[in-house]
């Protein structure tokens, strides 16, 4: 199980980025990025789902269809927060990071 499933576990209940990529069609590495966009968008001004959907480039409609396997807008904000995308003062933050290849 994967660093992030493990969060995901804690937010949404019995998701995981392979069983999630599966339900919506696209490739894990597609929704990690994603869900990356989405962690990134939430807690910024303007539509979550149009960002993440701008700097993917996926489908507004599969973003759309992520965040509802996530479990709304809820669990979004409290998985940003989990991977501190408000200025890296999450706990997870600076894990995340090197998680995703920005260390």
């Amino acid at each position: 199980m994967s660093m992030l499933d493990g969060i995901l576990g804690q937010v949404a209940g019995n998701v995981d980025v392979a069983n999630l990529a599966a339900k919506v069609g696209l490739s894990p590495e597609h929704v990690e990025m994603a869900i990356q966009a989405l962690a990134k968008f939430h807690p910024m001004e303007g539509d979550t789902a149009e960002g993440a959907a701008a700097e993917t480039g996926l489908p507004l409609d599969k973003i759309q269809e992520i965040i509802t396997h996530l479990g709304g807008e809820g669990s979004l904000g409290r998985f940003a927060e989990m991977l501190g995308s408000s200025g890296g003062a999450g706990a997870l933050g600076g894990l995340a990071s090197g998680l995703f290849g920005k260390k």
